[in-house]
């Protein structure tokens, strides 16, 4: 079973165009788990106009952001194979088949996305190229690899991962980091996304980090220490 988990906030615009790509590459028995944020907009209408028994959506009470709403999608949801998913993007055909080939022998399985603009113009065709993006828990905690948009993984890495630390910058930052440390990782070539880069993104992925170089080093010692953490308390 599949589980996409979707984390909304204010995604009128593009969601409707982003459940299509993904809905037609679900079995019966998959699911959307949709966890949505306190939009002010018509997200949660335009969802609700699909009407698919795979759609799960949860609606909060109170403002998580977006690292604790993914994970209340994360939480909620009941496959063996996880995707994460933007609001924003669009999936590209065989997306699903593709990466849960893959999951048959890794854990975590990333693909490659392309970078376009709010009419899905490509601006750059390879995140990795831009990225330089790799394997390895130190290159990644130096330079992060791990975008969402572009992640699948098992149930087990899932479990591994929850709950998500409080001070962590992003949920997909911390999924790949527990990946490298405790299972098994595949980066496949082929890009399956089509990755939206807009003025109202609620990360900033595929672009580069406005943060000051004294704000990015204070983010790796909060990853290390929770790594450190995590890892006592795995046992």
């Amino acid at each position: 079973m599949v589980s996409v988990c979707m984390a909304t906030k204010n995604g009128a615009t593009f969601i409707k165009e982003q459940i299509e790509s993904i809905l037609p590459q679900l079995g019966t028995k998959d699911e959307i788990v949709i966890s949505d944020d306190c939009s002010g907009d018509d997200t949660l209408t335009v969802i609700r106009t699909f009407q698919d028994p795979r759609i799960r959506l949860l609606e909060s009470r109170s403002e998580k952001g977006i690292t604790k709403n993914f994970e209340a999608s994360l939480s909620a949801s009941k496959g063996q194979f996880i995707f994460l998913a933007d609001q924003d993007d669009v999936w590209l055909p065989g997306k699903v088949n593709k990466m849960k080939r893959a999951l048959k022998n890794f854990d975590l399985v990333m693909s490659d996305c392309h970078l376009v603009d709010d009419n899905l113009e490509v601006q750059e065709r390879s995140f990795y190229d831009l990225n330089r993006s790799g394997k390895g828990l130190i290159r990644n905690l130096i330079k992060n690899s791990y975008m969402g948009c572009c992640m699948a993984f098992t149930k087990r890495l899932k479990d591994r991962s929850l709950p998500f630390p409080a001070d962590i910058p992003m949920h997909d930052f911390w999924i790949g980091l527990i990946a490298e440390l405790y299972f098994s990782v595949h980066f496949m070539p082929e890009a399956l996304v089509l990755h939206r880069r807009h003025n109202s993104n609620a990360s900033t992925s595929g672009k580069s980090s406005h943060n000051s170089i004294n704000a990015r080093i204070a983010q790796r010692y909060r990853l290390v220490k929770n790594l450190f953490i995590h890892k006592y308390h795995a046992g």
